[in-house]
């Protein structure tokens, strides 16, 4: 046993011992390789460095170029690039010599920067084509102290000693593209300074910034522009007076970011002057969300088709270049029939696909023209997937950027080497937000074409050119689009919330005077909702869509009807009055009604209709007739011009304490009734004063017993008609009398006559 654990020790180091014997025992990486495509009058440069990954140190190192033969086809640069370790046979002989670098000895752990120059024409190279290029480190270690390779890194060296029968038309996209960076907030200035979610577009505009690089380096690239309009908006908008809001989402700060915009744009203007502009639709909006997510909420289609019209104002007005806009560039150009259906549906004739959706099937021994008819008057523009993805990578590490960059012009040369005698147009769709180093790599790569085997076309002439009649043209079902792509979309429920915020601006808008102060930035801030930069963020998403709906529902609530508590109506008829309140910086037309839930009871008057200045309150009357005493339950409501109801129904009673009409038919009546008696008094008086005169005279007496005559007659003649009213002879027992019709005195005092 104790032997047994006296030998333990020794494992890791004999382990450690295997390790440097083996072909991988040294790392080797290559940082830079110049010219990427050399001619026969070049000298290559090949730089970069090894470093010894064992616990041993290697003796009589030595490092030297491999000139393997040439690739095959592009599946056997794939193969090359992923093969590790030396292959005797496959990486060529090492080229010695004055061109080969000693290391004496390179202890454990350590590295070694090298830099090997050799004129092309020592390479001895053949025929046209693609050469496997490799670096190795030669050396001993203790246990086998005899020279074998160590360690090799391959590359590839494309060679093209004369003019190709017939150049590649290449495309190269070229993407203007960044997330969202403005809310939908703005002051409540005449300005309406927009609010940003932060600051961070200010250092990508900044010398040095990704959008900085990617104009600076695009401008002298043979590309087509492939821009969102909305960081031109944007960017338009931070050269004035802009809001930033600080941490807690709360307060705002001042942004500081309009000289590096004015600067941006400046160069922009610049840089696409001459050459073709595609404007994606408005926030560039994800079409396969939409496809598989959207399409089943209404009015989600819509937002697409807005968004594709904006775009084209936006482009014009910022940079005064007319772009196109019928061209849809959905994910990493992953296509279904539901994708294509929906892209098609806003104008875009042509959608940009990638040739691992839209595989071949016809067994092509070569790569095929871009464009493909896929029916309806559609076209399909497959951008080819290996050169695509060639700069997806952390290019910020040399040896990445400079074995992506030698890949790249290998696979291009190898696909105008398939067919030299067919003119194809080949199109390349990068990432769509390429970081710094990345975009330096492409670049670098479109750079080291040169023209050899290829000459640059616009998108729109890739989509014009005639299209390979063996090529596949069938578009995929939607069961094929990938999971993990779909993983990514924005879920139904977002398109949901989308359209509950589109309804309540149309339900705001008509109220407004000023239309353009909240339909603008709402407006945009719904369809930067669906904007593509939210896959793989819908944490942000749902919190940026949630600050929207929130924001404008604050906004609506700022016109309301004030409150009012039960009150008591003291007539038969009175004025209501009810009030309506503006808080907006801009005036609200609205119509206002006022319902009576028993109108038999109390009656109300017509809508009115209501304009209100911002900031201000007006209160308005409706009149009101009351038909019965006791509450009577009324309500307030707001509408839109259009007719449609604007907040919440506002409830409040209505106490009638005053007489109804019914009484006061009954008063007047019994007034009447008083005043006809009056009457009748007033004339019985009269008579009986008549009839109390005697005999005084010839004259007066004749003429006093003439008229006492003619009493007495139609006296008779009234007793006849009416007995009940006849006048009844005065009796010796009757009282005397209470009033002046029988009585020539004067009345007492406090006596009342009726007239």
């Amino acid at each position: 046993m104790l032997a047994g654990l006296a030998q333990l020790p020794a494992a890791p180091a004999a382990h450690a011992e295997s390790k440097a014997t083996g072909s991988r025992s040294v790392d080797v990486s290559i940082t830079s390789l110049t010219p990427t495509a050399p001619k026969k009058s070049d000298t290559l440069t090949v730089s970069g460095t090894v470093t010894n990954d064992t616990r041993t140190a290697v003796s009589d190192a030595r490092i030297g170029l491999r000139v393997g033969p040439t690739m095959n086809g592009r599946n056997a640069i794939d193969t090359a690039a992923r093969r590790t370790g030396y292959a005797e046979g496959l990486d060529g002989t090492e080229i010695g010599g004055k061109y080969a670098k000693k290391i004496d000895k390179l202890p454990a752990g350590a590295s070694r920067d090298f830099s090997l120059s050799i004129p092309v024409n020592q390479l001895h190279l053949g025929e046209d084509g693609v050469y496997q290029l490799g670096v190795s480190l030669t050396g001993g270690t203790s246990s086998q102290p005899w020279p074998q390779v160590l360690g090799i890194e391959r590359t590839f060296l494309p060679w093209q000693s004369g003019a190709p029968a017939k150049k590649s038309q290449l495309t190269y996209l070229w993407p203007l593209i960044s997330s969202t960076h403005v809310t939908a907030r703005t002051d409540n200035d005449e300005d309406r300074t927009p609010i940003f979610r932060d600051d961070r577009l200010a250092s990508e505009l900044a010398p040095g910034g990704r959008l900085q690089q990617m104009v600076a380096l695009g401008k002298n690239l043979p590309i087509t522009w492939v821009i969102d309009p909305d960081l031109l908006a944007t960017v338009d908008a931070m050269t004035k007076k802009y809001e930033v809001q600080d941490g807690s989402g709360n307060g705002t700060r001042t942004g500081h970011g309009q000289a590096v915009a004015k600067q941006w744009l400046d160069a922009l203007q610049k840089a696409v002057d001459g050459k073709q502009v595609v404007a994606l639709p408005f926030a560039d909006p994800d079409l396969a969300a939409l496809a598989h997510r959207g399409k089943n909420v209404t009015g989600s289609l819509g937002h697409l088709q807005d968004a594709t019209e904006l775009a084209s104002t936006t482009v014009e007005t910022v940079l005064g270049v007319k772009p196109r806009t019928d061209f849809a560039w959905p994910v990493d150009g992953a296509i279904d029939s539901s994708i294509v259906d929906v892209a098609t549906s806003a104008g875009a004739h042509n959608v940009i696909a990638r040739s691992d959706s839209l595989r071949e099937t016809g067994g092509l021994s070569y790569t095929p023209t871009a464009a493909r008819q896929i029916g309806g008057g559609n076209t399909a523009v497959v951008a080819d997937a290996r050169l695509s993805t060639a700069f997806t990578g952390d290019m910020s590490k040399a040896e990445n950027s400079t074995l992506a960059i030698q890949r790249f012009l290998a696979q291009s040369q190898m696909i105008n080497l398939q067919a030299p005698d067919k003119q194809r147009s080949i199109v390349v769709a990068p990432q769509r937000m390429p970081t710094t180093s990345q975009a330096q790599a492409m670049a670098a790569a479109l750079e080291g074409l040169s023209g050899q085997w290829t000459q640059p076309l616009s998108l729109g002439q890739a989509a014009k050119a005639k299209p390979d009649p063996n090529a596949t043209q069938r578009v995929p079902s939607s069961r094929s689009y990938p999971r993990s792509l779909r993983a990514r979309e924005l879920p139904t429920e977002a398109f949901q919330k989308i359209q509950e915020t589109q309804r309540t601006l149309d339900n705001f808008e008509p109220i407004l005077t000023a239309k353009y102060r909240v339909v603008t930035p709402f407006g945009n801030a719904i369809r930067r909702d669906m904007s593509t930069s939210w896959r793989g963020e819908a944490r942000n998403a749902a919190g940026f869509r949630n600050d929207v709906q929130t924001y404008l529902s604050g906004l609506t609530k700022k016109v309301r009807l004030v409150p009012k508590t039960d009150m008591t109506l003291s007539g038969r008829s009175a004025t209501v009055p009810v009030t309506v309140q503006n808080n907006l910086v801009q005036g609200v037309e609205l119509r206002l009604v006022l319902r009576s839930h028993q109108g038999n009871r109390l009656a109300v008057s017509e809508p009115q209709l209501v304009n209100v200045e911002g900031g201000h309150s007006q209160s308005v009357k409706f009149g009101t007739t009351a038909n019965a005493n006791g509450p009577v339950w009324v309500s307030a409501q707001l509408y839109t011009p259009d007719g449609q109801p604007y907040g919440d129904e506002m409830p409040f009673e209505v106490n009638v304490t005053e007489i109804t009409s019914t009484v006061i038919l009954v008063i007047a009546g019994g007034v009447l009734l008083l005043v006809l008696a009056g009457v009748r008094i007033y004339i019985q008086r009269k008579r009986a004063a008549a009839r109390s005169g005697e005999d005084g005279g010839d004259g007066e007496d004749a003429e006093d017993a003439h008229g006492q005559d003619e009493d007495d007659n139609e006296a008779q003649e009234t007793e006849r008609r009416d007995p009940a009213h006849a006048v009844v002879p005065g009796q010796a027992s009757d009282p005397a009398p209470d009033t002046g019709s029988q009585s020539t005195g004067p009345s007492g005092s406090g006596e009342k006559v009726d007239h």
